[in-house]
């Protein structure tokens, strides 16, 4: 299993260029018009080049986001779950 570590939360304004390619594929898979006051965290799967994009009004709880992650093979450190509880 991966672990997810928090790279960042932003407003898809300020994301940064290469963030860019998978905020858009996930809006794709989500059949999601993605808008620039969207707020979207950006967890980093260690080991890997990849990334997991989270759009957070998607979620009421951390729990759904831990259920997604397991999906993926991953899991997500404790500091960045409290980070990402404060933004839910």
């Amino acid at each position: 299993m991966f672990m997810a570590t928090l790279g960042g939360i932003f407003k898809y304004k300020d994301l940064p260029e290469e963030m860019g390619p998978y905020v858009q594929f996930k809006a794709t898979i989500e059949k999601r018009e993605v808008k620039d006051d969207d707020e979207i965290a950006i967890l980093d799967i260690t080991g890997t080049t990849s990334h997991h994009v989270l759009f957070l009004d998607s979620y009421d709880n951390v729990d759904q986001i831990r259920d997604e992650l397991k999906e993926a093979d991953a899991k997500v450190n404790i500091t960045t779950l409290k980070i990402l509880e404060g933004h839910l």
